[in-house]
């Protein structure tokens, strides 16, 4: 009896934690839908470059690292580019209105 009703408790305990987990990442991906169109409503706009303007101007300044991808930050009105080069991640902070690198990070 005590077995059982410990094991039922481990359950309910593992579904909160997954919950719980599952609550700020259902979040974050819901923010970053709502930056992606952020973006592409100001660059329609002409207030800020694309995103594909953006990686034409600095892919070619990485070159030897691998293009991992771009995330945007509404609030900064900035994208964050991520690659790596044998085996280290840089992120290279772009201003979306100007195109210009405004930071660097390893």
């Amino acid at each position: 009896m005590m077995k059982h009703a410990l094991s039922r408790i481990a359950g309910v305990l593992a579904a909160l934690v997954v919950a719980c987990l599952a609550v700020p990442a259902a979040a974050a991906q819901e923010q970053s839908l709502s930056d992606q169109g952020e973006a592409r409503r100001e660059a329609q706009a002409g207030t800020q470059l694309s995103l594909r303007e953006i990686e034409r101007r600095i892919l070619p300044q990485m070159q030897g690292s691998e293009y991992l991808g771009p995330a945007y930050d509404s609030t900064a009105r900035a994208y964050r580019l991520k690659f790596i080069r044998d085996g280290r991640v840089t992120y290279v902070d772009v201003d979306a209105r100007t195109g210009r690198v405004i930071g660097r990070s390893r």
